[in-house]
């Protein structure tokens, strides 16, 4: 992914507020899957990682990316930005 598309995505994700929190029991496997449901539905979601979680939001944000087959866009402070495009009649486009 270039420095443009993730710029642009982070623009995206600017008006988004997040969907889900992880908390003290961290990551699960139903979350995981919720989070997939989520990206496939909206394909760019944002996370909130709450103070009690068991690691900071740069590492969750990498596990969920992987175990998820998605993007990590950004993390800021506390929230995680992910993407993964739809496997069809994907909403959002790229640009070159």
């Amino acid at each position: 992914m270039t420095s443009k598309q993730r710029a642009y995505l982070r623009s995206l994700a600017n008006t988004i507020d997040a969907i889900f929190q992880i908390g003290k029991g961290g990551i699960s496997d139903n979350l995981i899957s919720q989070l997939s449901d989520a990206l496939e539905a909206r394909e760019l979601i944002k996370v909130s990682v709450l103070e009690t979680a068991p690691a900071n939001a740069k590492l969750l944000g990498n596990e969920i990316a992987q175990a998820t087959n998605s993007i990590l866009v950004q993390t800021v402070g506390n929230k995680i930005t992910l993407y993964r495009p739809r496997k069809k009649d994907a909403k959002i486009v790229l640009p070159k």
